[in-house]
């Protein structure tokens, strides 16, 4: 996971060094790489999840450094959930949910048990394992793609409502905005990391 935010941050860079503060994106980026070392020498998953979080910290304290269009619309400060209370938070929580729930169908499907977990642990009526699979994913699958919809303009701040509560939510047309762009990103392929094929999503 921590490898893949940090080849989020270079792919930025590399594309659109002038539109963004570079300096502030390299910072990061090397914090990220230094972090991957440590994760060889955590002692107790305790540890480990802390150097996890910290990395996670430090990727989303440069995210809105990713969103190059609308930024007016969708200005992200931090990470935020249950309820997620901004137009990015809303989209990142959903395409979480969704990233998890075909994780715990993959797995199932192969015979595993979506709910024992390793880095998360066991609670009723949750997927830990599928959570687990999930995270390497996360920025390159799900945050990448987000990115895309924002900065490509498909999604805009007409596919969100707010509730009473303050949370903000997908409306019907930006899930169905959102699940189109989804099943054709997934049909993408990529080159296998260890298989050496070329894989759809």
């Amino acid at each position: 996971k921590i490898f893949n935010c940090r080849w989020c941050l270079e792919r930025t860079l590399r594309d659109h060094a002038c539109r963004v503060d570079a300096e502030k994106l390299k910072l990061v980026s090397n914090v990220l790489y230094d972090t991957i070392p440590k994760i060889d020498t955590a002692s107790s998953l305790d540890e480990l999840r802390g150097v996890e979080g910290k990395a996670a910290e430090r990727y989303f304290s440069v995210f809105d450094e990713l969103i190059l269009n609308q930024k007016e619309d969708f200005i992200f400060t931090s990470r935020n959930r249950r309820p997620p209370l901004d137009n990015v938070n809303a989209v990142l929580s959903f395409a979480y949910t969704i990233l998890g729930n075909e994780c715990a169908d993959a797995l199932e499907s192969v015979g595993l048990d979506p709910y024992v977990g390793f880095m998360h642990g066991d609670r009723p009526g949750r997927t830990s394992l599928a959570l687990d699979l999930m995270e390497e994913l996360r920025p390159v699958l799900g945050d990448r793609f987000i990115l895309t919809l924002i900065n490509t303009k498909s999604l805009q701040t007409g596919h969100f409502e707010k509730q009473k509560d303050g949370a903000v939510m997908l409306n019907d047309e930006g899930r169905k905005v959102f699940f189109n762009a989804w099943q054709n990103h997934k049909k993408e392929k990529i080159t296998h990391p260890y298989l050496k094929e070329k894989i759809e999503w």
